[in-house]
């Protein structure tokens, strides 16, 4: 069961790893649907070339954490700090995204009505808490 649910969540993890770094390099599909807009449709978050790198290797990280607790994969690189405590640490992050800021993000946002905010209600959110529940359902399990 650990391994089904590590390798769905690692599939979709290095899915969303590769999109950012399509788009920290020139990419521009889907791109105007998955960063947040006020209700004038105006970016409420500026995200360089370089910021959606960084975005891109951290979610490789969270991809490993998920791979190295279900054991499919050591990997010898990662701090050992990653290794005992990474996956609670993602989870973590993925429940609180799922929450939301209560204005532009999460299940608890406000405004509702922009492209970002449909997809996130059907997409990133649920993803996020599926993210989420997995990860605290991994450790538990091992």
């Amino acid at each position: 069961m650990t391994f089904f649910i590590a390798i769905i969540c690692s599939i979709i993890l290095l899915i969303i790893s590769l999109f950012h770094f399509y788009w920290a390099f020139g990419g521009t599909f889907g791109l105007d649907r998955v960063i947040p807009t006020n209700t004038k449709q105006v970016k409420v978050l500026k995200a360089p070339p370089i910021l959606t790198l960084l975005v891109a290797f951290f979610v490789l990280l969270i991809f490993s954490s998920y791979i190295q607790v279900a054991k499919i994969y050591d990997f010898y690189f990662l701090p050992q700090w990653i290794k005992t405590n990474g996956l609670l640490i993602f989870s973590s992050i993925f429940l609180l995204r799922a929450i939301g800021d209560f204005k532009y993000v999460g299940f608890f946002k406000r405004i509702k009505q922009t492209k970002f905010a449909v997809n996130d209600t059907k997409f990133f959110s649920p993803l996020c808490l599926f993210l989420a529940l997995s990860g605290y359902l991994l450790l538990f399990l091992n």
